[in-house]
């Protein structure tokens, strides 16, 4: 063998060897904080890895009659499903505080099993970019009282952004909120081209989004509490969206915009601090969802989402390590022992009591 093919050689098996090594750190990576977020948080505590106050509904969803976006088997035009959402506030048991608000989507009305599941949340970038970025964020989160952050934000100013964007205090409904999926999903289309996919809700009526702080400063985003003299209650956004759906339903478009895939890809096509042009990437109407029924507390508490639940043309994208952008996808798709934690918790322990009305306000746990 020359010395040129034992160099070329030696450089392949380093670039072998580093890329086994690096994926395998980030499998262990995930499924050791998924096993302590199940011991330590999910089954004493009886709570979501995030966003435990919500509300959910049922209702069914219709994909459109002619679609503008690559054809895909699973979104064939006309195609109806039945549906059940989720709409809830990170962190905290209060409405009134300054929240990122999210929908989570089920093509089914079962509490998990799905063909298609998403979840979303306001905001157009994230706070967070890659696995050991979210392992900071939750290492520096330091919550006190309705205050935190204060260290990530000022160490990440990219995070700091993410959240002055998706933060929610004086939102009037969950309905007229916009809600984002911000890193990629697969998209393979029924012409057998690679692409990748982000989906989005708006309100189908095109109702101007509120809840948005114009001019947020960094402590506005640390201090999420509520503000002095503040008349609505722990549950009103749950208590509104109640009332709507009682009165006339719910009603959203889920959209949808697609990335062709190449070799050589720039990576920061799967930043999700990064937006697609939508020139280049226009929303396209993916389908139609109407809500007419919400759901009880315990209905509501027991529905669960997750990222495996998709079709292979449409899942995660694959990771090569803890920098990588496709690892947030991917530590969700190794949460599943977390869910399996907080649904075993029920049983044991009994299911978490409703928020109250009135309470400590500016709290995240039960009792507090």
């Amino acid at each position: 063998m020359s010395a040129k093919a034992h160099h070329s050689l030696g450089h392949m098996i380093a670039f072998w060897t580093r890329r086994i090594f690096d994926k395998a750190v980030l499998w262990i990576y995930c499924k050791v904080f998924a096993l302590l977020l199940a011991m330590f948080l999910c089954l004493p505590g009886r709570k979501r890895m995030s966003h435990d106050n919500g509300i959910a509904g049922t209702g069914t969803l219709r994909i459109v009659d002619n679609p503008s976006f690559p054809a895909h088997d699973f979104f064939a035009p006309g195609r109806e499903f039945p549906v059940r959402i989720r709409h809830a506030s990170a962190t905290f048991l209060d409405d009134a505080m300054n929240c990122i608000r999210s929908m989570s989507i089920k093509f089914s009305h079962d509490r998990f099993k799905s063909p298609f599941d998403i979840e979303m949340n306001t905001g157009q970038t994230s706070l967070f970019w890659s696995a050991v970025s979210f392992l900071k964020f939750a290492k520096l989160r330091r919550q006190k009282y309705g205050v935190e952050y204060r260290d990530f934000n000022r160490r990440y100013p990219d995070g700091l952004k993410g959240s002055m964007e998706a933060g929610r205090r004086h939102a009037s409904s969950f309905e007229n909120l916009r809600y984002n999926c911000k890193t990629p999903f697969l998209y393979n289309g029924s012409d057998g081209l690679r692409r990748y996919a982000k989906y989005r809700v708006i309100p189908a009526d095109g109702a101007p989004e509120t809840g948005i702080d114009p001019d947020p400063s960094e402590w506005d985003q640390c201090n999420q509490r509520i503000l002095p003299h503040e008349t609505r209650g722990r549950n009103y956004l749950k208590h509104e969206y109640e009332d709507r759906v009682a009165r006339r339903g719910a009603h959203y478009k889920l959209q949808i915009q697609t990335h062709p895939a190449s070799d050589g890809e720039d990576p920061e096509v799967f930043n999700n601090m990064v937006l697609w042009d939508e020139v280049a990437h226009p929303w396209h109407d993916l389908a139609e969802i109407t809500i007419t029924e919400t759901l009880d507390w315990r209905e509501s508490t027991m529905t669960t989402f997750s990222v495996n639940n998709m079709p292979k043309s449409l899942g995660v994208i694959p990771a090569q390590s803890i920098f990588d952008y496709n690892s947030v996808n991917y530590m969700r798709a190794h949460s599943e022992i977390a869910r399996k934690a907080r649904l075993l918790s029920y049983k044991l322990f009994g299911m978490v009591p409703p928020i109250p009305d009135n309470d400590n306000r500016n709290v995240e746990d039960w009792g507090v």
